[in-house]
């Protein structure tokens, strides 16, 4: 394998919004295009939506995102045929806060489920409630047909359920991660479910599963436009490649005995293992995608693909610093790419800062839902930006964690690992190595300001 400490393949070009943009991949004999992003006035019906969730993926895990270890042809060629986002941002710095934000479009302290760091108990507070709207009853409203397919780690059964919050269609797992092979999860339990009924286990690694699933769904006859929200556990621990049964046999039997600690998977995990984990999903998505094309539903599908936080063990971040659970970019910056080759021109890159939650009130505007006004939205759409070439609105990103806090306006980042504030301008030093917090005292005080105002109107943990 390449020495992941020195090779750096052009990821600095990818990072920010620097003139020198590094492209990605092109197919074998075509010279790699990646232009900057510029909206393209049209029109088009009101599109299916594919949002496709990895678990864990570091931000520089893809090769069109700089990995010097890992082939991802079919992620790349997704990004061709459409953008390519640099900073691209994870509502929080584990699953479920991010998973929470994205189906109710809001930041993940505006409900109970969004607390937990993450979702890890059964009980009658973390979750997401049935009386909230999110993006699949929102849709819903709307005609549209709706599913998900693998990780919710919305809430635990019997309190929570997609099927009670909007989605018409659920199989996947409840809890933040299961073994791939016997799909026990950390609560000690069998987590595989179809609705609210476990179902019997066939053997296969999870990840192929999912996507059986899911490319069943998009090839079963649809009356209407669908929303399938696409959410792999890959490359989430533990750490089995395809065919390593005997270390799931292993953790699985820890698991009955008692030792829930097993999943976690802590004594075991190797870079190589991590690379063929991540090159499944890579094939798994790329047979998703090949539905599509097949079907005759590629043009106007709009696919998002994002992670739900940073990397974790064996991740490649370069050049950011942290990882998951951390509020550094290396815990929340993560891959993100849209197509929807109906509206939007491929082989484009931008540079904008975009979050979770944007993407929910994106998805809204584009398929034509209102929010509820009772539970205003804390995303931004991007529908103008992406279609109409309208700038994207100036706002404050923000995030915090029970040890943490960060707040981005522009090119600043606040941000407080511990007890002291530092201030970061991530375009120039995404790696966030000089602290200008002494140099700017006033854009400090500001932002900090900023970041203690929002957290007021939220839930305390």
């Amino acid at each position: 394998m390449t020495n992941r400490g020195t090779t750096r393949r052009g990821v600095f070009g990818a990072l920010a919004g620097a003139a020198a943009v590094t492209a990605i991949p092109a197919e074998a004999g075509a010279a790699p295009i990646e232009t900057p992003f510029k909206a393209e006035r049209g029109s088009a019906r009101r599109p299916n939506i594919l949002f496709i969730l990895a678990d864990d993926l570091g931000w520089a895990d893809l090769s069109s995102y700089g990995s010097p270890d890992i082939s991802t042809p079919n992620l790349d060629r997704l990004a061709r045929g459409g953008v390519r986002f640099t900073q691209g941002y994870s509502a929080g710095a584990v699953c479920s806060p991010t998973r929470v934000a994205l189906y109710t479009g809001r930041l993940p302290g505006r409900t109970p489920g969004g607390l937990p760091e993450p979702i890890g108990s059964v009980n009658e507070r973390d979750g997401i409630p049935a009386t909230h709207p999110t993006l699949a009853s929102l849709l819903k409203r709307q005609g549209y047909a709706t599913a998900l397919i693998g990780k919710w780690h919305g809430g635990f059964l019997p309190n929570f359920s997609p099927l009670r919050t909007g989605w018409d269609y659920f199989f996947g797992n409840y809890s933040g991660g299961v073994d791939y092979y016997s799909k026990y999860s950390h609560t000690g339990k069998y987590d595989l479910f179809e609705g609210e009924t476990a179902v019997e286990n066939d053997g296969r690694y999870y990840t192929d599963v999912i996507a059986d699933k899911a490319e069943g769904y998009i090839r079963k006859k649809h009356d209407g436009p669908w929303l399938l929200n696409l959410n792999f556990t890959s490359p989430h621990w533990p750490w089995e490649a395809p065919g390593d049964r005997r270390i799931s046999e292993e953790i699985t039997a820890r698991i009955k005995a008692g030792d829930v600690q097993a999943i976690f998977h802590n004594d075991g995990g190797s870079l190589e293992t991590y690379v063929k984990m991540v090159e499944n999903l890579d094939r798994r998505i790329g047979q998703v995608l090949t539905a599509l094309r097949q079907t005759g539903q590629e043009e106007n599908t709009l696919v998002v693909f994002a992670s739900d936080n940073g990397g974790e063990r064996f991740s490649y971040n370069w050049p950011l610093t942290g990882n998951k659970g951390s509020l550094s970019e290396g815990g929340i910056r993560v891959p993100t790419i849209l197509r929807w080759p109906a509206r939007i021109r491929a082989g484009q890159v931008s540079h904008e800062p975009v979050v979770t939650h944007d993407w929910t009130a994106t998805l809204l505007e584009i398929a034509g839902a209102a929010p509820d006004r009772a539970y205003p939205l804390d995303g931004t759409s991007l529908a103008g930006y992406l279609l109409r070439g309208s700038d994207v609105p100036e706002r404050d990103i923000f995030w915090r964690t029970r040890a943490n806090r960060a707040l981005r306006r522009g090119r600043w980042k606040y941000l407080r690992l511990s007890t002291s504030d530092a201030l970061y301008d991530v375009e120039a030093d995404p790696r966030e190595q000089a602290n200008l917090a002494a140099k700017h005292p006033e854009i400090v005080a500001e932002l900090r300001a900023r970041w203690e105002q929002i957290n007021a109107g939220l839930l305390s943990y």
